[in-house]
């Protein structure tokens, strides 16, 4: 027993050096490996890597599409009205040697790159465009993370505005807003309605003028609708023309 006792160290020494230098990598997941301090251009995996003790060591790096909520952000659009803004990030590391070299905590750097970029890009547009727009606004934030996140190895997949919150105060005058502009279109069309008559309209009496013909169609159509009134008194009128007619075949 006490020889056993003796090889307990070494036998736990010696799993523990096997540990540290026998690593097994996902599928999802790359090592970067520094030796002596010093990266190589690749990341290692996935599979089995062996690390030289004392030498190297690896920092592993999860290659799946990360999703990240936005925390809520107060915006001032470029109409001065004041909401607040929240959004959700899909991205992912391409290049997991820049993931850890170029930048301390790319997870961290984005969200707070996504913070800013949010209230930038939102507080150049109107509420209207916000709430109505947000399609074109989400591929201008992603296109603009995707830039800027470009040399830390990360690629910005799809960005998505949750929700556009607006103080029930703001919202009262949106929708008096909303309702004047309401009145606005429908005095707007019917004044094109009035107006679109008038043309007709006098379209119809340049025809009349120049037919003499068509009056007296229009005068027996007009009898037409007068007899067909439930009035106690008709009167039919006569043009002064059509009584000289008349008075003229009396005389003859």
């Amino acid at each position: 027993m006490g020889g056993i006792g003796f090889y307990i160290p070494f036998i736990v020494a010696l799993l523990a050096l096997v540990v540290n230098i026998i690593k097994i990598l996902r599928e999802y997941e790359r090592g970067v490996i520094f030796t002596l301090g010093r990266v190589g251009k690749k990341a290692a995996g996935p599979g089995l890597v062996i690390l030289i003790p004392l030498v190297q060591q690896m920092r592993k790096v999860d290659m799946r599409t990360l999703v990240h909520d936005v925390p809520t952000q107060d915006v001032i659009s470029q109409d001065n009205v004041s909401v607040k803004v929240n959004a959700v990030i899909y991205y992912r590391v391409v290049d997991a040697v820049r993931a850890v070299v170029q930048v301390e905590n790319y997870m961290a750097a984005t969200s707070q790159l996504a913070q800013t970029t949010l209230r930038s890009v939102l507080g150049k547009h109107d509420l209207d465009e916000m709430l109505q727009e947000r399609d074109k606004l989400n591929k201008d934030i992603q296109e603009i993370l995707d830039h800027q996140t470009e040399a830390w190895g990360i690629k910005v997949s799809n960005v998505e505005i949750k929700h556009v919150d607006v103080d029930p105060s703001m919202i009262r005058a949106i929708a008096k807003q909303a309702e004047a502009e309401r009145e606005r279109r429908a005095k707007v069309i019917l004044a094109e309605g009035e107006q679109q008559a008038a043309a007709k309209l006098s379209e119809a009496a340049e025809i009349l003028a120049t037919s003499p013909g068509s009056m007296e169609l229009r005068y027996l159509n007009s009898l037409q609708e007068i007899a067909g009134d439930r009035s106690n008194t008709i009167v039919f009128p006569f043009s002064l023309q059509q009584i000289a007619k008349a008075v003229r075949g009396d005389i003859s």
